[in-house]
């Protein structure tokens, strides 16, 4: 007998219009809907217009329950893009436009027979959990970031612990259960030098709303970060649910992937002419832009490595008006069929395929966790926000990569000829590779019918039923409400 809508619980998923928060918090719907859930994706009509042929307006099966996509208008008008990618004057103007939005779509539901039973939002955006509480009700917050990360905001918040600051701008930081902090491996947004203050109050705002959300979800899992999770766990409702992109079985995943852009497939064609551990990915992620300098060292010491490479070299928005990277003279020549470059690669299959030796990366958290579920060794080129305490985690802690950079607040041009060495040295195999396949066991455990993250989410599933169904199928109508401008 088909399902209707009105026979499952309801979830409504709220996403920052953004590639690193979209993902994840689609990955997590996924997972929702195959247990059963329906679940509708709401994000920027901006961003919606790119997912329209990934996940559709009405209701699709995936696993036991539904998916569908939902938007809301920021406000502004479509030929304002270059004011979005000012997010201290859109992250305000998003709030606005949100919290206007949210309670009409909510409302329109509950008249429909499908009242929302549970609103679940990712950082950025922490008004969400305002909206939820003012209409009653219960939220969740997916946090998108490691553990780690989310502790040190945490005590940053709270002023629990001394950190950097203008009179100590180099002070090291020790929180509990984690190794020394310098200043350069706190996440940079919390440093007094950062240039991006803004970027820190949106992060922090979803802190001084930890009170609201019923349980915190984190894409990471308990075996990655067994002290600090349990540490936090006692503080915040947490639940670890990671790797999220390997929750659901590939079929699901196959159906509605997450990506923005079709796949390549002269990119797989090629890594299958490779042979097994001999090819080193480069990709900075869609935000990342170096400067000409690094990517000319880079370019050098890929040639002077000898070894087969895939580059992701994005070019940058038009709207961003940087220039794009030039490669090398003679480049392409020099590196012959060992060498391609591209400007977008399907990730995921990418770092699952048998010839990729090791990672170049910026160390995003997303990009993270999808190198050690995979056991591919990593170099860790860091630039600013996590990313830097990521690196930390992965080079002194996991011990699965070698670290080229530290940060864009170093300010410093790495060579090529410590590239070539950190190339040669994250490809050699040996304890890297080692740690680095042990992670990737721990990962596909984590999400097995018996592991953590598949627990975690099966406990959250059984407080959504039971949130379900104690909501009549035909709630009543709510009024929006106001909020202090």
């Amino acid at each position: 007998m088909k399902m209707g809508l009105s026979d499952v619980v309801h979830v409504l998923l709220v996403s920052f219009p953004g590639q690193g928060h979209v993902n994840p918090l689609l990955r997590l719907g996924k997972w929702l809907a195959a247990e059963g859930m329906l679940v509708t994706f709401c994000t920027t009509e901006a961003w919606g217009k790119q997912m329209r042929d990934i996940v559709p307006e009405e209701a699709v099966g995936i696993g036991e329950g539904l998916l569908r996509l939902e938007c809301f208008k920021d406000g502004w008008s479509e030929d304002e893009d270059a004011r979005r990618e000012d997010l201290e004057q859109y992250l305000p103007q998003l709030e606005k436009a949100g919290k206007e939005a949210l309670p009409s779509i909510i409302n329109r539901h509950a008249q429909q027979g499908t009242p929302v039973a549970c609103v679940i939002n990712n950082p950025f955006i922490p008004w969400v959990s305002d909206v939820a509480e003012t209409l009653s009700l219960p939220s969740a917050m997916l946090w998108v970031q490691s553990c780690a990360s989310f502790s040190a905001y945490y005590h940053y918040h709270r002023q629990l612990l001394p950190f950097p600051s203008e009179a100590q701008p180099h002070l090291d930081v020790q929180l509990p259960c984690m190794p020394l902090l310098t200043h350069e491996q706190i996440p940079s947004f919390l440093h007094p030098s950062t240039p991006e203050p803004f970027l820190r109050r949106a992060i922090l705002g979803q802190f001084s709303n930890l009170e609201k959300p019923f349980c915190i979800l984190m894409d990471t899992f308990q075996e990655l970060e067994p002290q600090v999770v349990e540490y936090m766990s006692n503080i915040c409702p947490i639940k670890t649910v990671g790797p999220l992109f390997k929750a659901t079985d590939s079929s699901v995943r196959v159906l509605l992937r997450g990506d923005f852009l079709k796949t390549d497939h002269s990119i797989m064609d090629w890594l299958h002419s490779k042979e097994p551990s001999s090819v080193v990915y480069i990709s900075f992620g869609s935000v990342v832009h170096l400067k000409q300098e690094q990517v000319d060292e880079i370019g050098h010491g890929l040639l002077d490595s000898g070894l087969s490479f895939l580059w992701v070299m994005n070019p940058p928005h038009k709207r961003t008006r940087k220039n794009a990277h030039v490669l090398p003279y003679r480049f392409a020549d020099k590196s012959g069929k060992k060498g391609k470059v591209v400007q977008w690669c399907p990730q995921e299959q990418v770092l699952g395929h048998p010839s990729v030796a090791c990672f170049v990366t910026h160390c995003g958290w997303n990009s993270s966790m999808e190198a050690l579920s995979f056991g591919v060794p990593l170099v860790a080129f860091p630039q600013w926000g996590d990313q830097v305490t990521n690196a930390k985690y992965l080079v002194d802690v996991f011990q699965v990569g070698v670290r080229m950079c530290r940060g864009e607040a170093a300010n410093e041009l790495i060579q090529r000829d410590e590239v070539k060495r950190c190339l040669l040295e994250a490809t050699v195999g040996g304890p890297i590779k080692h740690n680095a396949l042990k992670f990737k066991a721990a990962a596909e455990a984590a999400v097995a019918p018996t592991g953590s993250s598949h627990k975690n989410i099966q406990a959250f599933v059984d407080q959504l039923r039971k949130i379900g169904t104690s909501m009549p199928i035909n709630a009543p109508s709510v009024n929006p409400p106001s909020f202090p401008t």
